[in-house]
């Protein structure tokens, strides 16, 4: 059969393929490669759902996925009547990558450097997942320290995080303050957590067993300074935006979610504590030592949009005490190891920087290169192959600024995860997105968008 004949069959929706034409709805179109079958796939469903539409009273458009208001990279489908949204779907997958079956490709440590370019405003998160799935699997325990000065970069990642979703969110309602102001506040964040981890975003700071290195000698001080900074600001945000008129009336009574429909549909975080139930991992579940931390879980009722932003405003305020407590319990602990005292894991924490601030420190390159030759094999296997992982699998979860952030591992007792699986709160809670938005107004997908805070690098990962 010649090509063009080939192209209309495709057209015409005719099946001239061996399979049969049961098979036009089952399987996709296939052309043979070099490297195997090559499948285009159609949009499934989408003829039947759009159907309904077909007449004078409605139309379907698109919103994204090159919408300013919808992350970049979400499209909504939308059927409205007027202005009223009857029917909404979400379209994802505009920015796959793959992160989860590259991590299959690498040893354990390199896995941290996949996934914490998930959730790009969260990234201490998924690292965090991430490494105590790890840690479980390995049947190991990170440091008093090691845990101490996670929840510290935890909760310095969770204010800059909530900080992007007051200023994206104020930008998307036309509030363009919010996203001066928003992004200020987080340039302080990353800033700081540039100082103390090296890098302002995806960071690989966290690795199974503890940190990759201790903090800067001056760090007590850095983190008292950013704690100060905060406490200063964040009233702004109250006069700007709490008690402003206009910015309640955009986000009161819409985009309402009940705790049943939370439930049913998975939602977790500021979405679900809006709704009434205090389900915070930290509390509920408490990991890395947050069971020694006063703080309260913000809750509401009202389980609208209105209540996920005073919510997350007053999530900072939570942080900002945690940051506080978090240090002063490390000044009162004093120094201390952040990496496992186990030679086949501990890498590289070991490996502090040198005097120049580049590179291995000189103690360290002496010992490996010059007075054991033991070492230096140890250091390239460790280093090129990693350390082995017993069998078995390991689910850890954390409490990220959007809610339940799971890793799922499996180990086949090799060097590298046989398995990897992420629960992605973003992922998880746009499935709520129809239920927010159908029989609202088309000006309020974009509050309830903004409510739900996705990250689409979690959702396409």
């Amino acid at each position: 059969m010649s090509s063009t004949e080939k192209i209309s069959d495709i057209e015409t929706g005719t099946d001239t393929s061996p399979r049969g034409s049961a098979s036009a709805d089952t399987y996709a179109e296939e052309r043979r490669t070099t490297e195997g079958p090559v499948y285009t796939v159609s949009g499934g469903d989408w003829d039947d759902v759009l159907s309904d539409a077909e007449h004078d009273d409605r139309m379907v458009i698109n919103m994204g996925p090159q919408h300013p208001s919808t992350h970049g990279v979400l499209r909504l489908v939308l059927e409205m009547e007027g202005e009223t949204v009857t029917q909404l779907r979400s379209v994802i997958g505009y920015l796959h990558t793959g992160i989860e079956k590259n991590c299959e490709y690498r040893t354990w440590t390199q896995g941290v450097t996949f996934v914490t370019r998930m959730d790009y405003l969260a990234p201490l998160s998924t690292e965090m997942a991430y490494c105590l799935a790890v840690e479980k699997l390995l049947g190991i325990q990170a440091p008093p320290r090691a845990e101490l000065l996670r929840v510290m970069l935890l909760e310095i990642n969770r204010i800059g995080s909530h900080l992007v979703y007051i200023a994206t969110g104020g930008m998307e309602l036309g509030a363009t303050t919010a996203m001066t102001l928003g992004f200020r506040e987080r340039e302080v964040v990353l800033h700081l957590l540039e100082h103390l981890t090296g890098l302002r975003m995806n960071h690989a700071f966290i690795r199974p067993g503890g940190l990759a290195q201790d903090m800067p000698d001056d760090y007590q001080e850095a983190v008292a300074e950013f704690v100060k900074t905060m406490e200063e600001r964040l009233p702004l945000y109250d006069k700007l935006f709490t008690g402003q008129p206009i910015w309640r009336n955009r986000l009161k009574d819409v985009g309402f979610l009940p705790v049943d429909a939370c439930l049913s549909l998975g939602v977790t975080g500021p979405v679900l504590r809006s709704a009434g139930l205090p389900w915070d991992l930290r509390k509920t579940e408490p990991y890395s030592r947050y069971d020694e931390f006063k703080f309260d879980v913000p809750t509401s009722t009202d389980a609208d949009c209105w209540a996920r932003y005073l919510i997350r405003v007053q999530e900072m305020r939570e942080s900002l005490k945690i940051i506080k407590q978090a240090l002063k319990k490390l000044a009162d602990e004093g120094p201390g190891p952040v990496m496992v005292d186990d030679a086949k894991v501990a890498w590289p924490a070991q490996l502090s920087l040198g005097s120049d601030g580049l590179g291995n420190s000189l103690e360290h390159v002496r010992k490996i290169m010059g007075q054991s030759m033991e070492s230096l094999i140890h250091h390239f296997k460790l280093v090129t192959e990693g350390f082995k992982v017993p069998p078995g699998q390991a689910y850890a979860a954390v409490e990220s600024p959007r809610g339940e952030l799971g890793a799922h591992l499996v180990s086949d007792g090799g060097t590298r995860p046989l398995r990897v699986h992420v629960r992605e709160p973003s992922f998880i809670n746009l499935q709520s997105m129809p239920a927010m938005a159908e029989g609202g107004l088309v000006a309020d997908v974009i509050a309830a968008i903004a409510s739900i805070d996705p990250v689409m690098g979690g959702v396409d990962r």
